[in-house]
């Protein structure tokens, strides 16, 4: 059942602390008693107190909103306070006048504003290395690690989703529907005489052909001369009475020409009338 179950990502510390004894650590607080090697941590010694003492460390839990440690500090009495770091906390409360050969300061942010945090602190000897953490001091006769990381997203108070729009407003247009759209009607060219042909224009912006077909008679109403009018009504033959057809003699004989000139030129005579 536990394999089953998602391993958490572990929280970030949310505070570091000494204790003059593992009883006198608050709720909520881890005591470092013993070292990697398995050596009993008392760190009297390195605080300047003859009674002994403990790092502890907390952690708020995945749902800690809180600040969160973001960096360890070991440091001498003789050097100043960091920026932006404060001392830890001891418990129980620390005596007036009390000398500390080492001091410990830790930088706390907010959780939403952090980008790293410290994750874990560990002790070993001097001359042992733990992988993956960085040594920050000694403390005590001992050296004192922590392991940083990034802060997991799942740390971090969940975000609202952003609002979508709703379907109602998608779907609002100020565009006509495709299918009301309807196309104008074809307009009949004016009538300008009594007898003539008629047709239809179809309307410019219905044709998706645009200008480029369009000819200098588009538009331009068919009719008839007023000559023809009256002597001319659909379905008779009264034109084709006046008309005179020729046959082939007589187109011949009207413009017959015998290429006398033409003749004479090319073959370089003297031109001579016959």
């Amino acid at each position: 059942m536990a394999a089953a179950a998602a391993e958490e990502p572990p929280a970030p510390l949310s505070g570091v602390g000494w204790a003059a004894t593992p009883e006198a650590a608050p709720a909520g607080w881890s005591v470092l008693t013993t070292s990697v090697e398995g050596a009993a941590a008392n760190l009297g010694k390195g605080f300047g107190h003859k009674g002994g003492g403990y790092l502890c460390v907390s952690t708020g839990g995945q749902a800690a909103t809180g600040p969160v440690v973001t960096d360890v500090q070991v440091l001498s009495e003789r050097n100043p306070q960091p920026t932006g770091y404060s001392r830890v906390p001891e418990f129980p409360e620390p005596r007036a006048g009390v000398s500390r050969k080492k001091r410990v300061y830790v930088r706390l942010q907010p959780l939403s504003a952090a980008d790293t945090a410290v994750f874990d602190i560990k002790l070993s000897s001097k001359s042992k290395a733990i992988p993956h953490y960085m040594k920050i001091g000694e403390l005590g006769g001992f050296a004192v690690w922590c392991k940083k990381g990034p802060v997991p997203k799942s740390s971090l108070a969940p975000v609202p989703s952003p609002r979508t729009v709703s379907l109602g407003l998608k779907q609002l247009s100020l565009q006509p529907a495709a299918d009301s759209e309807q196309k104008a009607p074809e307009r009949p060219l004016a009538r300008s005489g009594t007898k003539r042909a008629s047709f239809t224009l179809p309307n410019s912006v219905d044709d998706g052909s645009g200008i480029y077909n369009l000819s200098a008679m588009d538009g331009v109403p068919f009719t008839l001369h007023p000559k023809f009018e009256s002597s001319l009504s659909f379905g008779s033959n009264a034109l084709l009475a006046e008309l005179n057809v020729k046959s082939l003699a007589d187109i011949e004989k009207e413009y017959n020409y015998a290429f006398v000139v033409e003749r004479t030129a090319a073959a370089r005579l003297p031109p001579s009338i016959c």
